[in-house]
């Protein structure tokens, strides 16, 4: 099994979405990942999902979607006991991350500051909506309000429908991401310097960090980006095209692609067309070549467009559904999901989306299911050295 992080230990103070989405990327290269939630609760996403008796378990689909791999320690950081257990954690751990908003961690006597008295060497990742100051840094934030305010709502939709939110958290995710990257790269400099640091993740800057051309367009040429619906701003015909069966995207950007369609739809005379013999000439003409294109793609369907224009050599693909995407023969012939037969609390098998990439032909993989609320709580006190009747006092408390 692919393990590069398996020497070092993550504590994942975080819930929802970005911050499981950070753990869940280095548990599946290979690190130790404790989950620390709330007693009785733990993370709110353990009650969301489409399945409403799994949320009433407390094994909602959104926390199994996110935490495979991890474990899973119940810990009441508001008690005097509960924060001396979380510096003992630390004093082992190589990574904390949490999501808390700028200032709570401070509050409760567990920020960075007292953390790295606790182990100099400690990688602490603090992922919040707009980061850890500025005027907006105690605001909450979600992942739509994230979609909105970093103006990737402006630019997704047609003229007619725009603002309109990207169909999945996209801004929690690339948090996450960016929060994985920035660890692993702190992990690797801590080789050299020795030193811990602390790491603050903003996800309104890390979305607008992935909007490249978009933002670009502006910075470098003071020109706005507006909604384009299912065309590509910079070349034609590149977008999405109606056919006799389906939908299909298509991405002739270069010259000689946009002849190779001319000549696969049966009229190549659109190739000096002056409408439409160089790339702004399409561009300033879109309306009107798509009418064409689509004209002639109605005499079949996505699937054999897709099939003569690659073999053309013209990228195109079909537009699919979630469903059908994971049933691609592409997708199911490279371990892309993977699958925990019977999980406990789940009373069933559990498929789960692996990693986004192989290392030497092998996908990175975990060995552990999602776990239940609090199911290595003794397991992982007693790493410390606590003893059976401590663990049941701390119980008896409510600390655990």
């Amino acid at each position: 099994m692919l393990t590069p992080l398996k020497q070092y230990r993550v504590l994942d103070l975080t819930n929802v979405l970005a911050g499981p989405f950070c753990g869940h990327q280095l548990a599946h290269m290979g690190a130790e990942v404790i989950k620390v939630e709330v007693p009785g609760s733990g993370d709110l996403a353990r009650q969301l999902g489409a399945e409403p008796s799994l949320n009433r378990g407390k094994m909602g689909i959104s926390f199994l979607a996110q935490n495979v791999g991890k474990q899973s320690l119940t810990l009441n950081l508001k008690s005097d006991q509960g924060k001396a257990l979380l510096k003992r954690l630390v004093r082992d751990a190589d990574v904390l991350i949490e999501n808390f908003r700028p200032g709570v961690m401070d509050r409760l006597g567990l920020g960075y500051e007292v953390l790295r008295e606790e182990n100099p060497k400690l990688v602490y990742c603090a992922i919040s909506g707009y980061g850890a100051d500025g005027p907006m840094k105690h605001l909450p934030a979600y992942d739509q309000i994230i979609q909105g305010m970093s103006g990737v709502m402006s630019i997704t939709g047609d003229p007619a429908n725009a603002p309109y939110r990207v169909g999945y958290p996209i801004a929690d995710t690339i948090g996450g991401m960016t929060a994985a990257f920035s660890v692993c790269a702190a992990l690797a400099g801590r080789e050299s310097s020795g030193e811990g640091c602390f790491i603050d993740v903003s996800m309104l800057e890390s979305t607008l960090a992935t909007m490249g051309w978009a933002v670009s367009n502006y910075l470098v040429a003071d020109r706005a980006p507006e909604p384009m619906g299912n065309n590509n701003v910079t070349s034609s015909p590149s977008g999405t095209f109606r056919t006799g069966e389906g939908l299909l995207n298509l991405a002739a950007n270069k010259q000689e692609q946009f002849e190779t369609v001319c000549r696969l739809i049966g009229q190549p005379e659109l190739i000096t067309d002056s409408r439409f013999v160089e790339r702004q000439a399409r561009l300033d003409h879109r309306l009107a070549l798509t009418e064409i294109i689509e004209e002639a793609f109605a005499k079949d369907s996505a699937a054999s467009w897709e099939h003569k224009l690659n073999q053309a050599g013209v990228p195109a693909g079909r537009v699919l559904s979630v469903p059908q995407a994971l049933d691609l023969p592409q997708v199911t012939g490279r371990d892309f999901t993977g699958c925990f037969h019977d999980v406990p609390g789940v009373n069933k098998d559990v498929r789960y989306v692996r990693t986004g990439f192989k290392v030497n032909g092998e996908r990175p993989a975990v060995s552990l299911p999602p776990p239940r609320l609090g199911e290595h709580t003794e397991q992982c006190l007693r790493a410390l050295g606590l003893s059976q009747e401590e663990i049941e006092q701390y119980r008896e408390e409510g600390v655990l």
